[in-house]
């Protein structure tokens, strides 16, 4: 009888532990862009993060009870509801799946350590702007129009556009297949057919300075 009670005590006290490191929060510089529920896109600094909330330094106020879906490097899509306004932003309680709760515990575990043990820069999914941040796009329809790129990362790009292509549409984005995710504030989010290595992407998806004559602005 003893011995049960010892091990059902230590497997409280492991649960217990488990549970602290869902909720324990870790200081990170997340940078990405987020989207209240009037759909505007907003860009975003995530200051600490658990697998269970985070807290984002944001240009916009939302309310207690809002929903959010932000787009982060390293993390992709999260999403939760406003718990609290902060100073310059606002606290989310996220609510995703087991596997995403599991995955944003093993980043922010690098994050957390990388300096400390001298562990690689993890680029994945960073944006950067290129060095030649105009490009030209295809529709769809065959039209050909010169764009500028807001920030791109391997796995995806922000560009900067008047045209509304349909979510799901097939575009060609300098020499690269892209799909368009989402219309965003002033343009378009797409996501590259596969992911792509930085100096291939700086090459292919600016556009060709000849190409400026030869597409509609």
């Amino acid at each position: 009888m003893g011995a049960l009670l010892a091990t059902a005590t230590e497997g409280s006290r492991t649960l217990q532990a488990a549970d602290r490191r869902r909720h324990q929060r870790v200081k990170v510089n997340i940078l990405g862009r987020f989207m209240l529920e009037d759909r505007r896109e907003y860009p975003c600094q995530v200051i600490d993060m658990s697998p269970g909330g985070m807290a984002m330094i944001t240009p916009v106020q939302g309310r207690v009870g809002e929903r959010v879906v932000a787009y982060l490097d390293h993390l992709s899509r999260v999403e939760g509801r406003i718990s609290r306004v902060i100073n310059g932003g606002f606290a989310v309680e996220l609510r995703n799946t087991v596997r995403k709760r599991d995955k944003i515990a093993n980043v922010l575990t690098w994050l957390a350590n990388k300096d400390e043990l001298n562990l690689p820069e993890d680029r994945r999914h960073d944006r950067f702007v290129p060095k030649n941040p105009m490009t030209r796009i295809v529709l769809p329809d065959g039209s050909s129009h010169m764009c500028r790129i807001i920030d791109v990362s391997l796995s995806g790009a922000a560009i900067a556009t008047d045209l509304e292509p349909h979510k799901g549409d097939s575009i060609e984005i300098g020499k690269m297949r892209a799909r368009v995710v989402r219309r965003i504030e002033g343009g378009i989010a797409v996501e590259f057919a596969a992911v792509q290595n930085r100096d291939l992407l700086e090459h292919h998806i600016s556009a060709d300075p000849n190409a400026l004559n030869q597409a509609s602005v």
